[in-house]
């Protein structure tokens, strides 16, 4: 008897009308857009008119998913949004798409795994459906990260844009789904991507405002380096795990975090070009929603198949690591 196995059935996409290039940045912060280009390879990003909370591009990718698959919310049973941009520290944006979306049935709750938070909700959502608890499960990445920035920090307010992405995910029968899945969390790496206020440890405060500290913090290079050496290592992990190897993926959708951390993953993996999604120029740094945004670009190139070997990898705040392993099961697409 074959294993229950968690497929991706349905993807939905959303982004804001608003676009931001390089060049809008050049007028409101010291940078350019060679500088840009050349060190993230970000040309320009998708933005919310400022006071949209990221329940609202959740539920646009949500309803997205759901309609190309024909199925009502009310057959949903489990919502898992992964997200550092909640619309408030609680409820859960979970509860609130819940009851915007009418999903009668359906629980939910939040996941906060940063860049990697997509691929962590992914995962969780694939236990419910493989010991057969669920039928149903939607999981989101959205993240508003422009709710986030001090746009007069040069070095990290040209990095990110805002977006979502909902995946339907159900039973497969033909040996396509979730395979494996390899997670790790390196607590120690903390310090260096973060935002500092707004929790117990620093409540809203008039002198937590006035310092910057509800915005994002980053020492880049430290990132960077993590980065490089996370992606293919946690990426042929899970490959040796299943006897499998790198010759044998059909698409590597890594996190769009920067285009220099992807071709330095590439390099190392030993994957050939066309095998890797990139669409980190037009959306940058959308954090939880990047690898659905991926996915939806690699659907829109002709370069998804059913039966293809994915290997999807991120690695984010925390410092949080994420490689997952599957065997695509094809969606109606567009």
């Amino acid at each position: 008897m074959s294993q229950r196995r968690a497929c991706i059935t349905a993807l939905g996409l959303y982004v804001p009308e608003r676009v931001m290039t390089n060049a809008d940045f050049e007028k409101i912060v010291d940078t350019s857009d060679e500088w840009i280009r050349s060190r993230t390879g970000i040309q320009e990003r998708h933005v919310v008119e400022p006071g949209t909370p990221t329940s609202h591009l959740a539920l646009r990718a949500a309803r997205d998913a759901l309609a190309r698959r024909g199925v009502e919310p009310g057959e949903v049973d489990l919502i898992i949004v992964a997200t550092v941009t909640p619309d408030m520290i609680f409820p859960a944006t979970a509860c609130l798409i819940q009851d915007k979306l009418k999903a009668t049935h359906a629980w939910g709750f939040d996941v906060s795994g940063a860049c990697s938070g997509f691929l962590y909700a992914l995962t969780m959502g694939a236990q419910f459906i493989e010991t057969g608890a669920h039928k149903k499960v939607l999981v989101i990445g959205a993240d508003v990260m422009t709710s986030i920035l001090n746009y007069q920090d040069r070095a990290t307010c040209v990095l990110f844009g805002d977006g979502a992405g909902a995946v339907l995910l159900e039973a497969g029968e033909d040996g396509s789904g979730i395979l494996d899945f390899q997670h790790e969390v390196d607590g120690s790496g903390g310090c260096f991507l973060y935002m500092p206020a707004g929790g117990s440890a620093h409540p809203a405060s008039h002198e937590t405002v006035d310092k910057k500290m509800h915005t994002v913090h980053q020492e880049g290079q430290q990132v960077y380096k993590y980065a490089v050496r996370k992606f293919p290592e946690a990426s042929r992990r899970v490959l040796e795990r299943n006897g499998l190897t790198v010759d044998q993926v059909d698409l590597f959708v890594a996190h769009q975090a920067n285009a220099r951390i992807i071709e330095a993953a590439r390099e190392r993996l030993g994957l050939p070009e066309a095998k890797v999604v990139r669409n980190i120029h037009k959306y940058g740094n959308t954090t939880a929603a990047t690898i659905p945004l991926a996915l939806g670009t690699a659907l829109d190139e002709r370069r998804l198949h059913q039966g293809d070997l994915v290997l999807l990898a991120a690695v984010g705040a925390g410092f949080t690591v994420g490689s997952v392993l599957l065997r695509w099961s094809g969606v109606d697409w567009p």
